[in-house]
Order: C-alpha cells, then sequence, then structure tokens
C-alpha cells in the first residue's frame, strides 16, 4: 500500500552506537547490522510544581510498548508534580478510543497525550478536545499527515515518536543483509491506515528498491493485529508459487512477525527465511534467541512519553517556543551478535 505521507522532518538527534564505531547512515547501515542503534535524547526538563491533570490515552492497554511509555511519562509527571492518568481500549480500534477521548473531554484535562488508533478516523474526537481548551499532543502515531506545521491538521501541538519511515528503512536494510543482499522480501503488515505500520512498510519498500532489482518485493498482506491471521497468510503463501520467492520477511509490529515466525517453522524453513520483528518485547527477545526471529528493531517508547509530558508542562506555562512541533525518538537494532549488550538490554520494552 502507497501511504501518501508528507515527508516528517529527519531525525536531528539521531546517532547510531555500532559496535564496530561505525556510522549507520544510508549504505553504511548496512556494514553495521551487527550491532546496537540508539538515538534520540529527552528536552532539558522544568521546574513546575503546578498540579496538573494529564492523561495519556494508549492505542492498546498493557502492552509492554505503551507499559513502557506509561513509565517515561510517570516519571516525568513525578518530577514535574504532574497528575497523570493513564487508559486506552483493550482492542486496536477507534471506535473503542473515541468514546475514551470523549470521556476525558468531559472530565476537563488539562493536556491529552494520545497515540490514535487511526490518523484519520480520530481527528474529529482530539479536534473535539481542542476545541474545549486541551492541550494535545500526539506520540508514537499521529494524525491527519503527521505534518503539524503545514499539513491539512495542525491543532496537536506536537508529534512525538519514532521517524517510522527511516525506521521500515533500517529494518528493510537489515534484513537485505541477512538474506545476502538478494532474493525476495514479503511484508506482514497489520491494517491500513494506521500511520506508523504505513510508515514502516514504505520505508522498507525504499530499501528494497534501493538495491535496484537485487531484491524485490513479492507483496504484502494486512492481519488485522493478530498473530493467528498471520501465520495463516504466511502459511498460504509459503505454499503457493510465490513461496519460493521469499527469502525474508519484515512483520512491521509483534505479532505480525509473530505470526510469520511461526508459519515459518511449520514450513520447516526457520533459518532459511529471515524475520525482522518491529519492536523489542521481551516475547521478541525470547524469539530471536530461541531463532525464531533474525533481528528486533526497538523503538524508544520511554523517552516519548517522558517528551510528551514535558511538553504539556510547557504548554501550560507559556514556553510554547520549547517545543518542537516534530520531536523524532530513535531505534536500537539488535541481533544475536548485541543482544546482550547494554544498549541492547536496556532498549528491551517492560511489561509491568
Amino acid at each position: 500500500m502507497e501511504d501518501p505521507e508528507i515527508g516528517i522532518p529527519s531525525l536531528s538527534r539521531r546517532k547510531f552506537l555500532a559496535g564496530s564505531a561505525a556510522v549507520l547512515a544510508g549504505s553504511s547501515f548496512l556494514a553495521a547490522c551487527g550491532s546496537a542503534t540508539s538515538t534520540g535524547s529527552t528536552p532539558t526538563t522544568g521546574t513546575g510544581s503546578t498540579k496538573y491533570t494529564f492523561v495519556l490515552i494508549v492505542v492498546v492497554k498493557g502492552d509492554p510498548f505503551y507499559v513502557t511509555m506509561q513509565k517515561g511519562a510517570q516519571a516525568m509527571a513525578d518530577k514535574l508534580g504532574v497528575k497523570l492518568l493513564v487508559d486506552g481500549p483493550a482492542q486496536f480500534s477507534a471506535t473503542l478510543q473515541a468514546p475514551i477521548v470523549n470521556a476525558y473531554i468531559a472530565k476537563k484535562v488539562d493536556v491529552m497525550i494520545i497515540a490514535a488508533t487511526d490518523k484519520q478516523a480520530m481527528i474529529a474526537p482530539l479536534q473535539n478536545a481542542n476545541n474545549a481548551g486541551i492541550k494535545v499532543i500526539s506520540v508514537d502515531t499521529f494524525i491527519g499527515n503527521g505534518d503539524y506545521t503545514s499539513g491539512p491538521v495542525t491543532f496537536p501541538l506536537s508529534y512525538v515518536g519514532s521517524d517510522n519511515v527511516q525506521g521500515g528503512v533500517i529494518a528493510g536494510q537489515a534484513l537485505i543483509k541477512a538474506i545476502g543482499n538478494k532474493g525476495g522480501i514479503f511484508i506482514e503488515n497489520v491494517t491500513p491506515g494506521i500511520s506508523t505500520t504505513d510508515q514502516r512498510q514504505q520505508g522498507c519498500i525504499q530499501a528494497i528498491q534501493a538495491t535496484n532489482g537485487a531484491v524485490t518485493l513479492v507483496g504484502f498482506n494486512y492481519d488485522n493485529d493478530s498473530a493467528a491471521t498471520a501465520s495463516q497468510q504466511i502459511s498460504a503463501l509459503l505454499s503457493s508459487s510465490k513461496g519460493s520467492q521469499v527469502n525474508g520477511i519484515f512483520g512491521t509490529n509483534l505479532f505480525s512477525a509473530e505470526g510469520a515466525a511461526q508459519a515459518v517453522k511449520n514450513a520447516n524453513k526457520q533459518g532459511q527465511i529471515k524475520i525482522a520483528n518491529f519492536d523489542a518485547p521481551q516475547e521478541a527477545i525470547n524469539d530471536l534467541n530461541n531463532g525464531a526471529v533474525d533481528l528486533v528493531i526497538a523503538q524508544e517508547p520511554a523517552t516519548m512519553g517522558s517528551t510528551a509530558v514535558q511538553y504539556g508542562v510547557y504548554a501550560l506555562t507559556g514556553k510554547t517556543s520549547s517545543i518542537q512541533k516534530r520531536f523524532a525518538t530513535g531505534y536500537v537494532v539488535i541481533d544475536k551478535t548485541n543482544v546482550n549488550d547494554p544498549a541492547s538490554q536496556a532498549a528491551i520494552y517492560k511489561s509491568s
């Protein structure tokens, strides 16, 4: 699926920690695939003491990515004297998330930090929050096209999250190296319309196209955030005429990669078909250590949470000049060669 997003500014704080001290930029990333990558930084905190009420609304409650984000947000809230509430739907659904937004509009919170479940469907509910005087900050995902300076949606104060096109490129480049720089890659995606996974697919396709035909895109599919569906889809793919073309699979989130890994194992092709997993809960690291997946791409959700809370305080205390409309966090690339390194271990998401 082509995602017609307006380009987001590149990561101004991106730095890559490589075992060989190589800078991971452009094609040089391929030489450092086996090393850890850490990027992003948190803005300097203020000294606020006024009690404000913030709400962090996540995509799915209990997901380790958002648990880690909550920990970062709570640490900053404690530091700045902010009351932080956390909520979210039990399933990845704009239909379930919109009423939660409405409930916190009614509670008159001061700041709403939200990972929107859909970049179009959540515009109207969040516009209502803004109209009610609530400061809106996007984390992880965005609404509209994510360009809050000149795009179609500009009322959110900031979009704090990974550069997911860049993340898709990084995952694609790492997977391309893992398959020997030639062959076919299949993308197992979640649901059309999710800003983050749309862009990860876009970035992976860019990495494939940059090989000038040495690596081809076999195809892509959507599993509705279900590992079981992903497994069924990949099993069907591997038993089809296209199966022999697949050398690598990019799972754009945990469940997509888990399902793909199970299908590959069932087909007795574990190790032959390489799998890249986007996001790094402990389950993904277990899969890496067990050989079910070959690469894990970790984001920095704690930094997203802490930065968003700091930005909310800036907005409420007249320090809007300190708020960047786009604050891009970074990645850590984990494989078996560096999984036990401190940078990699620190990047693993927390489940509680």
